[in-house]
């Protein structure tokens, strides 16, 4: 799998917004901390551009998106936040100017939809990770951004996750893929859902009924998802809405009565979501992950 080269001081950073619109307010502590790094920080011709929800037309953002791509000078691009929209920028026949000047797409959330092309057509690893819009003066030096700053520099953190009751010990290894459930649903049948074979399966959701995870979780279960993966990591599920007449069982609740017809190991608690420990990872990357009474590790291969 093609990945992207590591950056060093001078490089350029893009910064693009591929879904919902944004604002220059909401970009500026982030173009700080890219400075901070030694990076200089491109803004696309339409960063600030509004239609509707929108940070543009779909014309606008998907030029911006291409014009970067297609630049060697940029090394790494950072999308700016998720929403919606980043799916209607995507078409298989651009797979190769992907491929032509690879570099680091980081977002998640509405990003995962780019997450998936670029596995599944340009055979590109990316980086699931914070995004401009979460960036505060405040947390620079958290592990959400300082993930994200060792990724792109180099380095591959290692994550040790907190033990949690519905974990199922065992160890698997495989390419990490994934990203947000929602979007993952959605893709389903599309050439940008990702090839889950052998592979560890990352979830994560926001803001959602607790019968729309349950009809999630069943889709996977019946295309063949979950039967095919070699573990599952399972990180926030933030924000979780009800009924009136309560659905009975929490996000956690659901996944782990799902995932018992499946003899792999599973992982909570994994540091990645709607959330402020939103830790950076590489899609696409090989990892092992290895799950006891004690505790539960993931680590690059």
């Amino acid at each position: 799998m093609l990945q992207p080269a590591y950056l060093k001081k001078g490089d350029k950073i893009g910064i693009i917004a591929p879904a919902r619109k944004i604002s220059p307010a909401e970009t500026a502590a982030a173009i700080d901390c890219f400075k901070s790094w030694g990076l200089e920080v491109i803004e696309s011709t339409n960063l600030y551009s509004s239609d509707n929800q929108f940070a543009g037309t779909d014309t606008k953002r998907k030029h911006d998106l291409l014009a970067f791509v297609n630049d060697p000078n940029i090394k790494a691009i950072a999308c700016a936040r998720g929403g919606y929209g980043t799916i209607r920028l995507l078409d298989i026949n651009d797979a190769l100017l992907y491929r032509k000047n690879p570099k680091w797409i980081i977002g998640y959330s509405d990003i995962t939809a780019l997450h998936g092309f670029l596995y599944r057509q340009c055979n590109m690893q990316s980086i699931h990770g914070i995004m401009p819009v979460n960036v505060t003066s405040a947390n620079t030096s958290k592990p959400a951004v300082q993930t994200l700053r060792d990724i792109l520099f180099g380095g591959k953190p290692e994550y040790r996750l907190k033990n949690h009751n519905y974990n199922k010990a065992g160890t698997a290894t495989g390419r990490l893929i994934g990203g947000n459930l929602s979007m993952l649903y959605s893709m389903n049948g599309t050439p940008f859902y990702p090839a889950t074979s052998g592979n560890i399966l990352f979830l994560e959701d926001l803001d959602e009924y607790l019968y729309h995870i349950d009809r999630m979780m069943m889709t996977l279960k019946m295309n063949g998802t979950l039967g095919a993966i070699s573990g599952l990591v399972v990180g926030g599920m933030t924000d979780m809405r009800d009924n009136t007449i309560p659905f009975g069982e929490d996000a956690e609740t659901i996944i782990h009565r799902i995932m018992q017809t499946y003899n792999i190991p599973v992982a909570f608690n994994f540091p990645a979501g709607h959330h402020e420990n939103n830790q950076a990872f590489i899609h696409g990357a090989e990892v092992r992950l290895q799950v006891n009474d004690a505790d539960c590790v993931l680590e690059y291969l």
